[in-house]
């Protein structure tokens, strides 16, 4: 997968690296082993966001260079640091700068998925025989770059977790910039609606739901630019981390999350770099 090539580790770490805490070099005995690189560590978090794999695997796939205790500790050090928070909102800065965010159309919708350890935010997936799982709720641009998002357990209602996917828009400041918002069937009711017009959304497209009355003229579907969200959570899909989470807990998710978007967006970049290059 593109987040392991050499090219986009190399820009990811060169990005994430003054954005790192200073290490802690205070000890009660006075003495430490030497610290394993940043580096490492963090090519330890991006083959488990790729792969899925326990930490466990992971210490064996870089040949023992890192403990898999290390790798969970620096990973919590700079979530407690807001390292993948600023690296998303950096990134997506850069992504609107050189390319320009495309926010004529947004489109909003929620993704299962299975989180079989549990641990806060899960819950039954009603998609998935009760089983455990969690749950996103995203919203992005018309070329599909997230722009927002919340996460809860699988058993939440999308309607639900609408308010809040809204509420990160506004955080990240994109959400006054939105001209239409699409939304499938299941947000179709005077209540979303309403909802919608108090958040201030000023025009949203909803997919009409089916009617059981035999008497009534069918409806034509209005399709929108739903798929562009469905495009979206199919991407981060193939992320083993986020199809099948082992975290047990709600910021480990959104860390993962922050940095798979992370990936898309410098991916996209360097494909725009090298967009007139000779083949």
């Amino acid at each position: 997968m593109r987040a392991l090539e050499p090219e986009v580790v190399d820009v990811l770490f060169a990005t994430v690296e003054p954005l790192l805490p200073p290490p802690d070099d205070t000890h009660p005995l006075g003495c430490h082993r030497p610290r394993v690189s940043d580096r490492l560590c963090f090519r330890g978090i991006l083959i488990r966001l790729v792969t899925g794999s326990s930490w466990v695997d992971i210490e064996a796939i870089l040949d023992h260079q890192v403990s898999d205790t290390t790798l969970r500790a620096r990973r919590d050090e700079w979530i407690d640091a807001g390292v993948f928070d600023a690296l998303k909102t950096e990134a997506l800065a850069a992504y609107d700068r050189v390319i320009g965010l495309d926010l004529d159309n947004v489109a909003l919708d929620g993704s299962l998925h299975k989180a079989p350890y549990g641990g806060e935010g899960t819950g039954p997936n009603p998609t998935d025989r009760g089983k455990l799982g969690w749950k996103w709720s995203v919203a992005s641009d018309m070329t599909g770059v997230p722009i927002g998002w919340t996460i809860d357990g699988a058993n939440r209602n999308d309607v639900r977790m609408l308010e809040p996917t809204l509420e990160d828009m506004k955080a990240v400041g994109y959400f006054a910039d939105i001209g239409t918002l699409h939304l499938d069937r299941g947000y179709d009711s005077g209540a979303v609606r309403q909802r919608l017009v108090d958040a201030g959304v000023g025009e949203f497209t909803i997919q009409l739901r089916g009617t059981k009355d035999k008497t009534l003229k069918k409806q034509p579907v209005r399709l929108g630019l739903r798929w562009i969200v469905e495009a979206t959570n199919s991407w981060l899909s193939n992320y083993g981390q986020l199809r099948r989470s082992t975290d047990r807990r709600s910021r480990h998710r959104h860390a993962a999350l922050c940095l798979a978007t992370t990936v898309l967006i410098i991916g996209r970049l360097l494909d725009y770099r090298d967009r007139w290059s000779p083949t």
